[in-house]
């Protein structure tokens, strides 16, 4: 296999919030790499600290320890403005609210080339509207819309307004956090199915942030279980749905809806109880189990993890 770029690379990478007794630790030590043009998915339960993590690889999100790194350059703490510059300018989000995240004062025209403006990147005013034209046509909207206010759409619109602010910034690396939760069920997959063709289109390199198991199925190429802050197993998509190791992703893996009624009613939801693991000696380390799925757990687990696998 050769050897694939690594695009985003987190070290040892924590996040805390308050200090003293109040000091709260959202991220702990959270390693892992992101290849430039695959999709790698972030998947835990509300407050596991996937977002902190999005936040953090665009700097809006201060670090505590560790680094990170864009294209091999560091880009966590202090950095100059140059380098500054071009994480804004490669590296885009798309957030979880269409609603929230546009603003209702201003017309589609400005909220897509607010970052172009501000980073003067068109040549005069018809190059930009050229860009904002021809970004909305390929999230799929009507040009004319552009002279509209964000109220005026619908909610899956709206986030293809969202998706357009991103793209107009020529971005090789997206964070996309939990785009399509708060979309009906009908739109979700329109809106998958776009991200996936300008993945494709594009080169694009997502990092996708999501609770829900299915979803990422269907998107991702690797994918990441997260755990209070915790990483604790890595693999590749297919993989993780074939030999989940680790007792939380069993249990996440067991929420997700099975379409076969007869077989829905038989299925045991599965519940995560931390209290299984006794780590009061035998202390966990993040290890590879096979090639690419990376599990964290003590001795004794891991042994236990090979035997399934090997089983």
């Amino acid at each position: 296999m050769a050897e694939r770029e690594k695009l985003i690379e987190l070290k040892d990478l924590q996040i805390s919030f308050g200090t003293g007794k109040k000091k709260f630790v959202a991220v702990d030590h959270v390693n892992f790499d992101i290849y430039k043009g695959e999709t790698f998915s972030l998947v835990g339960e509300s407050g596991s600290g996937k977002t902190t993590i999005g936040r953090a690889i665009l700097r809006i999100n201060p670090t505590s320890a560790g680094e990170i790194y864009f294209k091999g350059q560091k880009i966590n703490g202090k950095i100059s403005k140059e380098l500054d510059k071009e994480v804004i300018r490669k590296c885009q989000m798309i957030f979880q609210d269409p609603m929230a995240s546009l603003n209702e004062r201003a017309k589609v025209d400005y909220i897509v080339s607010e970052g172009l403006i501000n980073h003067h990147l068109y040549k005069d005013e018809k190059d930009r509207e050229d860009k904002v034209q021809k970004v909305l046509r390929e999230v799929g909207l009507l040009p004319e819309f552009a002279s509209r206010f964000p109220h005026e759409f619908s909610g899956g619109q709206r986030q293809r307004i969202g998706i357009a602010r991103a793209l107009v910034m020529e971005p090789e690396f997206i964070v996309a956090d939990e785009p399509i939760s708060a979309l009906d069920v009908s739109i979700r997959a329109q809106v998958l199915n776009l991200l996936n063709r300008l993945k494709r289109d594009r080169g694009l390199t997502y990092l996708f942030i999501a609770h829900d198991l299915s979803v990422v199925r269907f998107i991702s190429d690797r994918i990441a279980v997260i755990h209070k802050g915790r990483i604790v197993e890595l693999a590749e998509a297919e993989e993780l749905f074939l030999h989940p190791l680790h007792p939380y992703t069993k249990a996440l893996l067991s929420a997700v809806p099975i379409p076969d009624p007869e077989i829905e009613k038989k299925k045991k939801l599965l519940v995560y109880d931390p209290s299984v693991h006794d780590y009061s000696v035998d202390q966990p380390i993040w290890e590879e189990i096979t090639e690419g799925h990376f599990v964290y757990g003590n001795k004794r687990e891991l042994e236990q993890y090979r035997k399934e696998i090997e089983a």
